[in-house]
């Protein structure tokens, strides 16, 4: 019985594969080229599509601050929220021409100067809110034995509830060069003084007494999600009180000198979506659950994961075969993107085991990583939008596996933890986003 299904299987597949065999288009290389050879089209293999969560994913180090948040009807309410410590190229105050004069010397202002790295994602027409918040814990992660170095985006730090500075504001991130957030006169009256009186003169001083900031998202109205670069500063505004040189103002900048010290938290609510109850990591929410339809989502480790259950069937094929050539064309849904959620120009593509842990990025044989390059090229009903992703490679690799072990694919996009962009793949059933895959294939 298992003979004659295993037969009847490779029947079907050669049938439809001579039917589909696109002659004169495919080239061959001369390696391959016999008068018995003959090259298929196979373009009915199952792929699996589904969605994973993974536990966290690490935010720290990503040279971003990302603050704001966006309502999403595909993924619910996303949150970012950036803290890190601050400090100063030295702890002195003076002028650079004198260093006699700090008695002399008297606060003026302080404020948080943003400044844009031009990414954004959401709507920029709309107003938003921030707030700065002085930290009440230390820039330091979590940990019993001091093992863990990194945050990660479900981090948190305790924080102060009363703002030192709020700013409402449209983002601008490409037409200008940064926000300038005035703080609380009072709390840069007494870090001056810290200084002034040599109270603070070294990083564990200053850490005892300013432990940082965090920048928060102050408003539910707004919808839009907003990148400032590690060059932001904490800037401290004084003057010499006898100078006869009229508003010469001198100022000390707070910068964040180490990037391990600089984290967002991006959070998701989301209620009342299809993905509400998204498994653990560990776990699948298979695409027919949820109207043929994968999610994946930079910033809150929610990924795309391809599968190919029947992949070794093709050793059935012929006695003697190849896969020398296979494409995975994977749409996006229609009306899931739009302007004020674009489409990203490429995927990274990651392996996984089979408890949808990362094991690495996909490479080509060359060992240049491989992505999943976006077609924008429009016809009619838009069915050319999609990404192209080349894995002749990986299948290759696994159809020659000895162990029964499988990997998988898990799709991701560039921003992928210091960004909130998202996507959603049709499946295979899906009738108006279908996957696409196409493997060439040799006998010999």
């Amino acid at each position: 019985m298992y003979r004659f299904l295993v037969v009847f299987f490779v029947l079907a597949v050669v049938i439809s594969c001579d039917s589909d065999v696109d002659e004169g288009k495919f080239i061959v290389g001369s390696d391959y080229l016999s008068v018995t050879n003959k090259v298929l089209l196979l373009d009915t293999l199952t792929v699996d599509l589904s969605t994973i969560q993974l536990d966290s994913l690490i935010t720290s180090n990503t040279s971003r601050i990302l603050v704001g948040n966006y309502l999403d009807p595909l993924f619910g309410n996303v949150v970012s929220e950036s803290y890190f410590q601050l400090s100063p190229s030295t702890y002195a105050i003076e002028d650079a021409t004198s260093d006699t004069n700090a008695p002399n010397y008297v606060f003026d202002s302080i404020a948080m100067i943003l400044k844009y790295d031009r990414y954004y994602y959401g709507d920029t027409t709309k107003v938003q809110n921030l707030s700065v918040h002085q930290l009440t814990q230390k820039v330091k992660p979590v940990s019993i034995d001091n093992s863990v170095t990194s945050f990660y985006n479900n981090s948190k730090l305790k924080y102060e509830s009363q703002s030192l500075g709020a700013l409402t504001y449209k983002p601008r991130p490409i037409g200008r060069d940064s926000l300038n957030v005035r703080l609380n006169d009072s709390f840069g009256s007494a870090l001056f003084l810290k200084l002034q009186k040599k109270e603070i003169t070294d990083i564990n001083e200053l850490i005892d007494y300013f432990k940082g900031i965090v920048i928060k998202s102050g408003s539910s109205s707004s919808n839009c999600v907003v990148g400032f670069g590690p060059s932001s500063v904490l800037r401290l505004y004084y003057s010499d009180s006898k100078s006869k040189i009229e508003e010469k103002s001198l100022y000390r900048d707070f910068t964040i000198a180490d990037l391990n010290k600089q984290f967002n938290a991006i959070q998701s609510d989301r209620t009342g979506t299809l993905i509400e109850n998204l498994p653990t990591s560990r776990y699948n929410l298979p695409s027919a659950n949820v109207f043929n339809q994968s999610f994946t989502q930079s910033g809150t480790g929610v990924l795309s994961r391809v599968s190919f259950p029947n992949l070794k069937q093709l050793q059935y094929i012929a006695a003697k075969g190849s896969i020398i050539k296979a494409e995975l064309f994977i749409r996006p849904v229609k009306n899931s993107y739009s302007k004020s959620f674009p489409l990203a120009d490429s995927l990274q593509v990651y392996t996984s085991d089979n408890l949808n842990r990362i094991t690495s990025r996909l490479y080509a044989n060359d060992g240049s990583p491989v992505y999943g390059i976006l077609n924008t090229k429009e016809d009619e009903f838009n069915e050319s939008i999609g990404y192209t992703i080349l894995i002749g490679d990986f299948l290759r690799k696994e159809v020659l596996k000895l162990t029964e072990t499988k990997a998988s694919l898990l799709l991701a996009l560039p921003s992928f933890d210091k960004g909130v962009n998202r996507v959603v793949f049709g499946d295979q059933s899906n009738k108006e986003s279908k996957l696409q895959l196409k493997i060439y294939y040799i006998t010999y």
